[in-house]
């Protein structure tokens, strides 16, 4: 089965190859499987990694899965996820 189905991504603002299932449980994860293409939940997921480490996150704390799902529905919904003020992007 090669049928790659797409979505219209609100991430990216194109036409990309569709989540296979919601990557995020509830209405959140919903969306996301509705309007996000692979190539921006890849983005989310390097932005994410690098969230909780510079914020030094415990993604088993609720605090911190809160923080997480919150930056989630700004970076592809709202106005953006901001990188810590001190972090530096690794050349």
């Amino acid at each position: 089965m090669n049928d790659m189905s797409t979505v219209q991504c609100v991430k990216l603002d194109r036409e990309g190859e569709a989540l296979s299932r919601a990557p995020y449980p509830g209405e959140l994860g919903q969306r996301i499987l509705a309007g996000v293409c692979k190539e921006a939940w890849q983005g989310w997921l390097g932005h994410q990694t690098m969230l909780i480490n510079e914020n030094r996150l415990t993604p088993i704390e609720a605090k911190d899965r809160k923080f997480l799902e919150t930056e989630m529905e700004k970076y592809f919904f709202g106005e953006g996820s901001e990188a810590p003020k001190d972090f530096i992007q690794p050349k």
